[in-house]
């Protein structure tokens, strides 16, 4: 009498390379269809005449959309626009946001509430925040010129019509500060204590130990902050609009593109390449600062 020895079904193990496989091709395919293919096709576009509210299929013309973009006085206006905003709030925020690290550093008695409250102003909405400040511009019933000595409301200014850059600028720093800010705090909370003991012990003063320990320890922190808040600077577009609605002196490049995609005869192929020469700045100034910080870490 033959025995049969009964086996159970044999287990299947997938190795980790095929688990590997079975998550990152379906990821990577969705990326490629969500984002890379966008990209090849807008930029497709720019070297076209199209409108996409057109029944009419794109129409090559080259770089005739960029020839026409770049000898055009009013990008060069809009690049101004945004050139100075970009220089105007990117720097301020770096004097206010550091300066409110250096304050905070020290542990205090409800420093930790202090540093949350000073972080709500990132957290709202940007179109809220427009509506919040234009009301505070307002002449008629806003509390900032109250605030600044103004009683009468025909010598009051309008911040929004008299000064609308430098609104923007207000608003954006007080909004994103504090952004800087827990960046600094992080590379201030990460310097080691012996530095400063050290100093102290050669009598070094506090406007020493400023310059040689501070600055240097916080200083790439300080270039990812201000290479983040100039990305964000050139793509400025909600904020604006909030305020002024992109009127004269305050149209960014943001703006105008919108403005040629999304209004009038959504011209798709023209504003596609302003997207692109957009995307290039970003890129060279991005490398400028890229280069800086790699120069700070090797020193």
């Amino acid at each position: 009498m033959s025995q049969t020895t009964m086996q159970g079904p044999t287990r299947r193990h997938l190795s980790d390379r095929r688990v590997i496989q079975l998550f990152i091709v379906p990821t990577m395919l969705l990326l490629i269809l969500m984002n890379i293919f966008p990209l090849i096709y807008s930029l497709y576009l720019s070297f076209t005449e199209y409108s996409i509210i057109s029944t009419t299929a794109p129409e090559w013309v080259g770089l005739q959309n960029y020839r026409d973009i770049l000898s055009d006085e009013r990008f060069w206006e809009n690049f101004a626009i945004t050139g100075r905003y970009a220089l105007y709030s990117v720097s301020l925020q770096m004097i206010v946001g550091f300066g409110m690290a250096m304050l905070l550093k020290e542990k205090f008695r409800g420093s930790g509430l202090l540093t949350t409250l000073i972080l709500v102003p990132m957290m709202v909405s940007p179109v809220v925040v427009g509506v919040f400040w234009r009301n505070i511009f307002n002449p008629s019933i806003g509390i900032l010129n109250p605030l600044l000595g103004y009683q009468n409301l025909e010598t009051s200014p309008e911040w929004l019509v008299e000064y609308p850059l430098y609104s923007i600028v207000i608003v954006d720093v007080w909004m994103w500060s504090p952004f800087v800010m827990l960046l600094a705090l992080a590379g201030l909370s990460a310097i080691p204590d012996y530095l400063y003991e050290a100093a102290a012990i050669d009598r070094a003063s506090s406007w020493f130990q400023f310059w040689r320990i501070t600055l240097p320890q916080v200083m790439p922190l300080l270039i990812i902050a201000v290479l983040f808040r100039t990305i964000e600077a050139f793509k400025q577009f909600d904020l604006v609009m909030g305020l002024t609605g992109g009127r004269p002196g305050t149209e960014t490049v943001s703006v105008r593109l919108y403005r040629e995609a999304l209004q009038g005869q959504f011209e798709t192929g023209s504003s596609s390449a302003l997207a692109y020469i957009v995307l290039v700045i970003i890129i060279a100034i991005s490398n400028l600062y890229i280069r800086a910080l790699n120069r700070v870490r090797e020193a």
